[in-house]
């Protein structure tokens, strides 16, 4: 091997390590952003219950004082 084919080869070589490199990249996003699309929903339903739990404990209290002697 000359080095001039040494040369010639390592552009493709680089070129495939760069797509490699973009394939890996954008499967990483995609599953970020996967899981981020997940956690956001379990937040959401967190604040759900929250606010539900919230609003029966105040209608138990409305009960308790609309009904004390």
């Amino acid at each position: 091997m000359t080095e001039g084919e040494a040369d010639e080869t390592r552009p493709a070589e680089t070129a495939e390590a760069a797509e490699a490199a973009r394939a890996a990249d954008a499967e990483t996003d995609r599953r970020r952003l996967a899981l981020e699309k997940k956690r956001e929903r379990i937040v959401w339903y967190y604040l759900g219950y929250f606010l539900f739990g919230i609003h029966i404990v105040a209608f138990v209290m409305i009960y308790a004082v609309t009904h004390a002697k």
